[in-house]
């Protein structure tokens, strides 16, 4: 797949499924508006700013904006091979305190899939720094839809 045909598709997606999120969405005046990247090797990133909007302690940005951010760079990951998928399971690990005030990059890749489910790794890193990781399953969107229905 390439750069161009993989970004294609996370836009397109995010829009079809997406489009007010609180991580990603440009036209959700609450969102921190990341723009995620898609690159040759499957993976997806954005940068963040860390603004003091976010922050839990003094100093430090909020754990559950965190775990937003490697969720939603998860999510966009799975957008950018075509699938809407939701969170089924996330798990976090907190390596570091992250600061406010100093940009973050998230990442995400596919580690395997097995549709329905998928599962995706993530991290943000601070100054060359992981700060923190995570481990996430994703259901295709159309199953859990399709479940909701009575259908399965």
């Amino acid at each position: 797949m390439t750069i161009e045909c993989a970004q294609d598709g996370l836009q397109q997606v995010r829009a079809q499924v997406h489009s007010n999120c609180v991580v990603c969405s440009p036209s959700n005046d609450r969102s921190m508006r990341l723009k995620f990247a898609a690159s040759d090797d499957g993976r997806v990133q954005a940068r963040f700013d860390c603004d003091a909007a976010f922050e839990g302690y003094a100093g430090m940005l909020h754990g559950g904006v965190v775990a937003s951010l490697l969720d939603g760079a998860m999510t966009n990951c799975m957008f950018a091979h075509g699938i809407p998928a939701v969170t089924a399971e996330l798990t976090v690990r907190f390596r570091h305190p992250v600061r406010t005030g100093v940009a973050v990059t998230v990442r995400a890749w596919v580690e395997r899939c097995s549709p329905p489910l998928h599962v995706l790794k993530a991290e943000v890193v601070q100054n060359g720094q992981l700060m923190a990781t995570a481990r996430g399953k994703f259901m295709d969107q159309a199953r859990i839809t399709k479940q909701r229905h009575g259908e399965e």
